[in-house]
């Protein structure tokens, strides 16, 4: 059977007044011009009161309040946070007192070792990937390595380990080494590592024993941490599998053990919006309690805006 052209009528079609409509754009939620001489706190207020906007000032009030109150801010560091070169960024917030304990993938120290030693990082993979050249610089495999299988025969994590060799070398630029800074302001530091994701495994020297016992004692020492953040915040920034996923088993580790974690805010801050961390970080965690937040943009960009707001907010 074949419909016939007939033209829908639309003599009944009921309408309403605009004003009695719920919308989600008011004009009391608009942003403002800045004034010319505008400080960092002026801009922020200037934004909208809608979507991101909205989000980047609900952040910036959760983790001031959570220094405010010692309600603990845990930062995890993805590799590409250092490499684009935020550690001075960091270290100001971590002496300012809006860092409770990091936690880095593997590659996070990599480039942070590197920086710290030589003042460089972040090689060209295309360049020496051919001719056999990708990730065997010397002293970043042959001393990181050291510094796992000493300290972690000595007792201690992947982190503790590597902020123990920073502290004992003083490299020439350790101002700008995040891990560096941790070490001299007692910061907690763990790393997360899956075997054979990182340049160092690549060496001789890597011992798979060292790092899976070193990671897992972090691990450990993470979930102390985020079970502390009953009033905190978590940042994920730049990790788009290893540390949601990890943050996501510490979450249900302290609910096991009767921990709610009742009002723990999460944020998410990446250039794109990737499953895992979106899932296991921002909505599963905070599920019926809690906030969660999304923040795309470049971390050279977005990460020294969000400090600064954090600076003027106090």
């Amino acid at each position: 059977m074949s419909f016939p052209y007939e033209a829908f009528d639309l003599s009944g079609v009921t309408t309403y007044p605009l004003k009695s409509r719920k919308s989600k754009a008011r004009a009391e939620d608009f942003g403002t011009a800045p004034p010319p001489q505008a400080t960092i706190a002026d801009f922020v207020a200037s934004l909208p009161n809608i979507l991101a906007a909205a989000d980047f000032k609900a952040v910036v009030r959760a983790v001031a309040d959570a220094r405010r109150s010692d309600g603990g801010v845990v930062w995890g560091l993805g590799a590409h946070v250092i490499k684009t070169g935020l550690g001075p960024v960091l270290i100001d917030l971590m002496e300012r007192g809006f860092v409770s304990a990091i936690a880095a993938n593997g590659a996070a120290i990599i480039h942070d070792f590197e920086i710290a030693l030589v003042g460089a990082t972040s090689e060209d993979v295309d360049e020496t990937l051919g001719p056999g050249r990708f990730g065997m610089a010397d002293e970043t495999g042959r001393l990181l390595n050291a510094a796992i299988n000493d300290g972690v025969g000595a007792g201690l994590g992947l982190g503790q380990s590597v902020v123990r060799m920073l502290a004992e070398r003083s490299p020439q630029y350790e101002r700008s080494s995040v891990l560096a800074a941790a070490g001299r302001l007692g910061i907690p530091v763990t790393v997360h590592v899956a075997i054979g994701t990182d340049i160092i495994h690549m060496h001789p020297s890597a011992s798979g024993a060292a790092i899976g016992e070193g990671s897992l004692r972090d691990f450990r020492y993470f979930v102390s941490n985020v079970a502390r953040l009953e009033r905190g915040v978590y940042l994920n920034c730049g990790s788009a599998v290893v540390l949601p996923e990890v943050f996501l088993k510490a979450v249900a580790l302290a609910r096991n053990r009767g921990i709610p974690l009742a009002n723990l805010t999460t944020v998410n801050l990446d250039f794109v919006r990737h499953y895992r961390a979106q899932t296991n970080v921002v909505t599963r965690p905070t599920a019926g309690s809690g906030r969660g937040y999304t923040l795309i943009g470049h971390h050279e960009i977005m990460i020294p805006l969000l400090a600064a707001a954090l600076r003027a907010a106090g």
